[in-house]
């Protein structure tokens, strides 16, 4: 009975990966790659403004800040490429009092798939953020941000992120596949949230530096050996991660938080308030963990239920998924090392 649960449950779960997640290893995987739209006041009413957009093959997508109308460009707008980005950078004059209640609208973002974080850094120490997204591509400037502001923005930027960061879910989902029972799984999952929240921590503040792309080949590594563990596992083998699932999770765990403060670097933190964004992104990243840990758990709880028997080899269907998905992250980012 437990194999042909498990069997049903890899044949829905390969309905889920093959509408999310495998089209995503051809796109962002968990590259968190949004817009970014910098305004920062360097002088009374002078304003320096950067525009960062990522490059999809090759290509600048087709998108345009349209700032409020109190600002004024002076000179012209440079640009140049930093890795697989276009920076754009430009000077412009205003009175800042105008801009509490003037809008910021992205223009091209309800048809195209990205979010855009914008952030505001006035002389008085006020300190915006927003995260625009194709559903809601306009932000209205509030007055002085005041630390809720700051708590929720950071909050929703970590839960966003975890949701869209398909390959730590990949890794969690394998770990409920493996990991026997409700104690030894929460364990687990408890253990893999400490290492990736101490090593955001340290890199997001400058005391740990990995380089992005090996971490994210070493985080691809991490899904495709807990498939390989899965696999080995249901064939009756003794695996390191039943044996010591909780020291599997903190090894690789301390490696996804490096993924994560490479996240965090692209959207920056509130100086007037780092250990609050820092804090309030980490929780938004465990409540994103968290629904999708429940998800998969509730329906694994009704696949229980469910009187249907599947082939007996069925079950290989979901692993195979997992480690196929993970290995293309493998060969991907390796090859991106140049």
């Amino acid at each position: 009975m437990k194999r042909s649960l498990l069997s049903l449950f890899s044949l829905l779960s390969l309905m889920a990966l093959s509408a999310l997640l495998l089209p995503a290893a051809t796109a962002l995987a968990d590259e968190f790659r949004p817009a970014l739209l910098e305004i920062t006041e360097t002088e009374p009413g002078s304003f320096a403004i950067t525009w960062k957009t990522p490059l999809t093959r090759g290509q600048r997508l087709a998108l345009e800040p349209i700032l409020p109308a109190t600002l004024e460009q002076l000179g012209p707008t440079s640009t140049r490429q930093i890795g697989d980005s276009l920076v754009d950078q430009s000077r412009w004059r205003g009175d800042p009092d105008s801009l509490v209640g003037a809008n910021i609208t992205i223009r091209g973002l309800r048809s195209t798939p990205i979010d855009v974080i914008v952030q505001l850094d006035l002389l008085d120490g006020s300190e915006h953020s927003a995260i625009l997204r194709p559903t809601a591509p306009n932000w209205t400037i509030p007055p002085k941000s005041t630390a809720w502001t700051v708590a929720g923005s950071y909050w929703k930027i970590g839960t966003i992120h975890i949701l869209e960061g398909f390959d730590h879910l990949l890794f969690v989902l394998a770990l409920i596949l493996i990991v026997p029972g409700w104690w030894m799984l929460l364990k687990t999952i408890t253990a893999f949230t400490l290492a990736h929240s101490v090593t955001l921590a340290l890199a997001t503040l400058g005391l740990v530096n990995m380089p992005g792309p090996p971490t994210e080949a070493v985080i691809a590594l991490s899904i495709l050996f807990l498939a390989v563990e899965i696999i080995h596992s249901r064939e009756g083998k003794i695996t390191l991660t039943e044996t010591y699932p909780w020291l599997v999770a903190l090894s690789f765990g301390l490696v996804h938080g490096l993924g994560f403060a490479g996240a965090l670097s692209e959207v920056g933190l509130p100086q007037s308030d780092i250990p609050l964004a820092l804090l309030m992104f980490n929780v938004g990243v465990e409540t994103g963990q968290l629904l999708f840990v429940g998800v998969v758990v509730a329906i694994r709880e009704v696949l229980r239920r469910l009187p249907v028997t599947w082939p007996a080899e069925s079950w290989r269907i979901l692993p195979y998924a997992i480690g196929g998905t993970a290995s293309f992250w493998v060969i991907e980012r390796v090859g991106g090392f140049a």
